[in-house]
């Protein structure tokens, strides 16, 4: 119980829960897109590249699993540098800055999902976003358990529909042998610009592993549990992004990636022959999934917050059948309405960008601080401090090449 004698959150996420929870935000709708792009330049080494961006968002992912078991706290963001830095007003800046991300992103997939079912159905923008917000914090609400489950069921149609790709088109492995340097071009200097730039790109193909610590107050055993599920996440992710990047650039050009609006489905039908109608359904799926996770990661973020004192005490109200935050819910559920139907979706994506490699330089040296701190105790998962370090370094290099201008996202 919490606060006297209101009911708290309910621990019943297992490792499974967590980990397909983990892979719902970040193998989402954008990997249907981003392989054209990446495809554009960086070439034949698109796994490269990809493989690149896992080692880059490794150091801080693994940040964030230290930092998860240290404490193992909704708004995760916000204790990490509270804890690091001592101050409650930008623990409390930065968590109020990731849950508005989450919404951005909400708004951004409730805007996608309208356009996909505008190819199916005449349906006014406004009542179907509606509908959809309304149909998303309504399973939010519902249960933890149950809507991470609704979600996991959706992140393995996911990864069913990916792996179904690289089954299909797997013929084109045997090419491997003589494909090898163009894939992995050690060798050809000329082609590390490319890969390099295409890094920075799919370097936001791997973020999820940050939504993943603010559901630890409703995680079985989360010490151990959430580190294991964010080194288990990125693992999966980083060995099926390289394998479907090497399977598309075997199977049709890069130059018509390229110029695909939809390289994953060019690729099934490339392979197959067929439509690929499932390709797209897939797709849409994912939109749901995304939209979904992001709605309980940023509802958590305010009851977090709320818990703490650092917004108003009803936030951190528990419905006391469900078991979920329902105030913080409705609240988020409102402002991903607001934005999908009011407001240009384009610079508030670009800005919750920035504002997410802001957080991961200072999530970063916060742990930095942590660990050479005395009376800090000791973690049951604990990473080298060069980790931390480098991954403070390249989040801040980051957001310089984004500054500057560098046009690779």
């Amino acid at each position: 119980m919490q606060n006297g004698d209101r009911p708290g959150l309910k621990r019943n996420l297992t490792l499974l829960h967590v980990v397909l929870y983990g892979l719902g935000t970040t193998i989402g709708a954008g990997i249907y897109l981003l392989i054209g792009e990446v495809a554009k330049v960086s070439g034949f080494a698109a796994p490269s590249a990809f493989l690149a961006s896992s080692i880059l968002a490794a150091f801080t992912a693994m940040s964030f699993a230290e930092l998860a078991a240290r404490f193992p706290q909704s708004a995760g963001e916000a204790a990490f540098v509270r804890e690091g830095f001592g101050r409650r007003d930008l623990a409390t800046a930065v968590g109020l800055l990731v849950a508005i991300a989450g919404c951005v992103s909400a708004a951004a997939m409730a805007n996608g999902f309208a356009a996909y079912l505008s190819e199916f159905a005449v349906v006014p923008k406004a009542i179907c976003v509606a509908l959809f917000v309304a149909v998303m914090v309504g399973i939010a609400i519902w249960g933890v358990a149950e809507s991470v489950s609704i979600a996991g069921l959706i992140t393995l149609v996911e990864l069913g529909g990916l792996l179904t790709l690289v089954w299909v088109a797997g013929d084109n492995l045997t090419r491997l042998p003589e494909a090898w340097g163009e894939l992995l071009p050690l060798s050809d200097s000329g082609a590390w610009p490319g890969v390099a730039a295409a890094g920075l790109l799919t370097f936001y193909a791997y973020l999820g592993f940050e939504d993943m610590v603010n559901v630890a107050e409703e995680v079985k055993d989360v010490r151990r549990t959430l580190p294991l599920a964010i080194v288990i996440t990125l693992a999966v992710t980083s060995v099926l992004y390289v394998l479907l990047a090497a399977v598309c650039v075997l199977t049709v050009s890069p130059q018509e990636l390229a110029a695909s609006p939809a390289p994953l489905s060019l690729v099934f039908e490339r392979a197959t022959g067929r439509a690929a109608t499932g390709i797209t359904i897939v797709g849409i799926l994912a939109v749901v999934n995304g939209a979904l996770i992001q709605i309980i990661m940023a509802s958590r973020i305010l009851f977090g917050l709320a818990s703490r004192g650092h917004l108003v005490p009803k936030l951190a109200r528990v419905h006391p059948v469900t078991r979920t935050p329902h105030i913080a819910t409705l609240v988020v559920g409102v402002a991903v309405l607001a934005l999908a139907i009011w407001f240009p979706l384009a610079p508030l994506a670009e800005g919750t960008a920035f504002v997410t490699l802001v957080v991961f330089a200072i999530v970063n040296i916060a742990l930095l601080r942590i660990k050479r701190d005395p009376a800090q105790p000791e973690s049951e998962f604990r990473v080298p401090v060069f980790v931390p370090l480098v991954g403070a370094v390249s989040t801040i290099g980051l957001l310089v090449f984004r500054v500057i201008g560098v046009e690779v996202f």
